[in-house]
């Protein structure tokens, strides 16, 4: 019994001597077919894929949206640097006009330094001394500053459109530039999904090109709204303190034209009093 079962562990002992050394081999070709699938699918890759070889390669529709989008940044820009050098100019105009309205006791005061200037405190200055004029046989004080008032509420309007022409567009491309990347990225997982249908593969190959064309038109468009929106809201609030200060000027033109009026009134009554 004792040889026997020596005899069956020897025979197991030279079959396991043997299988080991063709698992071995059979391990060793798994590992070369699969590095060589991996270095073959590597190299199957394209190696450049930045974003201006994505743009050489991309469909004609993707390449149209991307200029696009590059094109709407560059008017973004521009209206920036312009309404920004535009808006700090006319403050500048108007604090200059406001520091000469606080120093006049009369319309005359001012509207002497501002008689040639074309800044909003020289338009109200004559807009008022017009509508005295104008209006110099009417008896109502009250009904004259009326007039004055409604004179510098529409110069003051039509202050604040000019200084604002030219913005609508930042709305206008914060609001679709993202709708236009998207557009192109849904298009270029279109041209993948056809890829792969027409090589009858889902290689990565096949596949990445695609998709990353489809995520540079979303850069694309983030890259143009994002500015936009944001320069768009900062030159609102710039805005929206010009207007202050217009309303500041033309206000005290209102009350430099009611000081006028009392004085003409005053002396009217010291004249028929005297009389």
């Amino acid at each position: 019994m004792v040889k026997m079962f020596l005899n069956k562990v020897r025979a197991g002992a030279r079959a396991l001597a043997g299988v080991l050394p063709l698992a071995g081999s059979v391990g060793a070709a798994f590992a070369q077919a699969a590095d060589g699938a991996a270095a073959g699918g590597v190299s199957a890759l394209p190696r450049d894929l930045t974003p201006w070889s994505m743009y050489l390669n991309a469909d004609p529709l993707v390449k149209a949206v991307l200029i696009g989008l590059a094109f709407a940044s560059v008017i973004t820009w521009t209206v920036w640097l312009a309404k920004t050098i535009e808006l700090l100019m006319a403050r500048r105009r108007i604090h200059a006009d406001l520091r000469i309205l606080a120093s006049a006791q009369r319309l005359k005061d001012g509207s002497e330094p501002l008689a040639a200037s074309a800044s909003p405190g020289g338009r109200f200055l004559q807009a008022a001394v017009t509508e005295i004029h104008q209006s110099a046989e009417s008896p109502d004080p009250d009904g004259i500053k009326e007039r004055v008032a409604s004179r510098l509420e529409r110069i003051e309007a039509a202050c604040g459109r000019r200084i604002m022409r030219g913005t609508s567009v930042l709305a206008t491309i914060g609001a679709t530039a993202p709708f236009v990347g998207l557009f192109g990225t849904v298009w270029g997982i279109m041209n993948s999904f056809i890829g792969i249908s027409r090589e009858h593969t889902t290689n990565l190959a096949v596949v990445a090109p695609g998709i990353a064309e489809a995520l540079l038109a979303t850069a694309f468009g983030l890259a143009a709204a994002i500015p936009a929106v944001v320069i768009y809201n900062m030159l609102a609030r710039s805005t929206a303190g010009y207007r202050a200060l217009l309303g500041d000027a033309a206000a005290a033109v209102l009350r430099l034209t009611s000081r006028d009026l009392d004085r003409q009134t005053a002396g009217t009554r010291r004249v028929l009093a005297a009389e």
